[in-house]
């Protein structure tokens, strides 16, 4: 069984990495967000990244983006979409230190998540990120398979898919929203 760290002792030496589609924004299943008119973010979002902001060393998103490589939308599409997600992220007090994102078709493509890839890069590109302190949150099991892929602890937010049964093997915790998770890291 897995044990869960307990949140509110998680500090400025912990990684933060999250999905994008469906933990940051609104996503529809088996759809893309094409272009920033299409990006919505869920209620408290930026609020919990104002709090993560404050907690974690280091906030990295870890993103599948397959829609590029179907042709829906170009990479400079992807790049605008982001962008314009970080400086709304910032302006309301919160940060993202980089973002990954995998464009392959091919899930055995070693940067599609679950497989770890993009968490390597990460932590080639920030080589303090110590996976053993890393909190991986996603909407699917392939999040949460990439988290513990990497030998990081892993929350599932349920924003449209159902959750996994606890205990589960691949998964820590299960929290309602972002927002729900950041209140309890700073509840007394």
């Amino acid at each position: 069984m897995n044990i869960m760290t307990d949140i509110k002792t998680i500090n400025q030496s912990w990684t933060l990495f999250l999905d994008r589609d469906g933990v940051i924004n609104h996503e529809t299943v088996g759809d893309y967000i094409t272009a920033w008119k299409d990006f919505r973010f869920y209620d408290g979002v930026k609020e919990a990244l104002k709090i993560f902001a404050s907690v974690f060393g280091r906030i990295i998103i870890i993103t599948n983006q397959r829609g590029v490589s179907k042709g829906l939308m170009t990479e400079q599409d992807l790049l605008d979409i982001h962008h314009n997600m970080v400086k709304a992220i910032e302006m309301a007090g919160g940060r993202i230190d980089k973002i990954y994102y995998c464009l392959d078709m091919d899930n055995n493509s070693p940067n599609r998540k679950p497989n770890p890839g993009m968490g390597y890069k990460a932590n080639r590109d920030f080589p303090e990120i110590d996976f053993a302190k890393t909190l991986m949150i996603g909407n699917t099991m392939g999040d949460m398979q990439f988290g513990k892929n990497l030998g990081a602890q892993t929350i599932f937010i349920p924003s449209n898919r159902t959750p996994p049964r606890l205990p589960d093997p691949y998964t820590d915790a299960i929290y309602p929203s972002l927002i729900a998770v950041a209140k309890e890291m700073i509840s007394i």
